[in-house]
């Protein structure tokens, strides 16, 4: 298929093209505050280095929006090295009460061929003894979320909300494997979250999905729409909590490639408040939307004189879960023809073969 094997075209010259970087280069960590399921508080989030995101290092080339895989050597870590990059980003932080742990690996988590069982269980063991740690979030694809792993991962934290996040993106299946290449289907993301609902009654464990707001090839009144059916269609399979991920633009990713060309651009920030507010009208569960990126050349953008704004409405509507407060600004008139009249003329034209 076309899209498919531009993705995976794309993918392996950027990959091609990347200097190696070492695991220790590569780790991250940083703090902010956030909302947890106890209501406002701290989140520490750690980047743990691993051999890279096994979709994106597939065949397949990995999803159309996604360049995570830039923050990976492309080599074994070993166990022991993992553990000791996670204390050093660990050890940073003073941890406060009522904080949670994000862990961020450019895969999955629970994937062994990307983070060991032996890595995994030791991380786990160290933020058990954490006494002002209420929730540890971790990553993971469907395929992954298996009875075994997760009841290996809850029984060495029984005191800590354990959450697995997974990037469902879309509930439409159709967007999924043509606009995303996502590698797997509303069934596979039900069945991963079946097994989470499981365990809820031995286990402290909840689930989140993440939702893409405007894939590739996805007019602005189509990724709106999207974005609300998609966090209706999560709350009734049975997530816990919606992170919402607007798109920006990340180099060596097809989205770079139809962004250059012309044929894509980052949804508005008016199309972000409007999804805000229809979600938190009508879906009962905790929804988070992500504003990185959010004003700048290639992310979610407005104009100047309301981009700030409305970007700081959005973060205090995260914390206190209430709908943002009306707000004008001269460039609204034209996300309003922008949404009533966009096709996807110009998101086709220019997929062609010259990379």
């Amino acid at each position: 298929m076309e899209i498919q094997d531009l993705n995976q075209e794309i993918r392996n010259k950027y990959l091609n093209r990347m200097e190696p970087k070492t695991a220790q280069e590569l780790a991250a960590s940083w703090s902010g505050e956030d909302l947890l399921y106890s209501g406002k508080g701290n989140a520490i989030f750690i980047i743990l280095p691993t051999p890279g995101c096994a979709h994106a290092l597939s065949n397949s080339g990995g999803c159309t929006m996604c360049s995570y895989i830039a923050d990976s050597p492309l080599k074994t870590v070993s166990a022991a090295e993992m553990v000791e990059l996670f204390k050093i980003s660990l050890n940073k932080f003073d941890i406060k009460p009522q904080t949670v742990v994000k862990i961020f690996v450019s895969g999955s988590f629970l994937n062994e061929d990307e983070i060991p069982g032996e890595a995994r269980d030791e991380i786990i063991k160290l933020l058990d003894k954490e006494k002002n740690v209420e929730e540890v979030v971790v990553e993971s694809r469907p395929e992954y979320v298996t009875e075994d792993i997760l009841k290996a991962c809850c029984t060495l934290i029984p005191d800590k909300i354990f959450e697995v996040s997974i990037g469902l993106e879309s509930s439409n299946d159709y967007i999924k494997e043509y606009k995303i290449n996502k590698g797997f289907s509303n069934a596979d993301f039900e069945k991963a979250i079946d097994v989470i609902k499981k365990l809820k009654k031995d286990y402290n464990i909840t689930s989140k999905s993440y939702i893409f707001v405007k894939p590739i090839l996805t007019s602005e009144k189509e990724a709106i729409e999207d974005a609300v059916a998609s966090a209706k269609y999560a709350q009734r399979v049975g997530v816990d909590r919606i992170s919402f991920c607007p798109a920006t633009i990340h180099k060596g990713t097809l989205m770079e490639f139809l962004w250059r060309r012309g044929s894509y651009q980052p949804p508005w920030i008016w199309s972000i408040l409007e999804i805000v507010k229809i979600v938190r009208s009508s879906v009962k569960i905790p929804i988070i939307m992500d504003t990185s990126g959010f004003g700048s050349r290639r992310g979610p953008y407005n104009c100047k004189k309301c981009n700030k704004k409305l970007k700081n409405m959005i973060i205090n509507s995260n914390l206190n879960q209430s709908i943002p407060e009306e707000f004008e600004c001269e460039c609204k008139a034209q996300w309003k023809a922008d949404v009533e009249y966009s096709n996807l003329s110009r998101s086709t034209m220019n997929l062609t073969r010259n990379i």
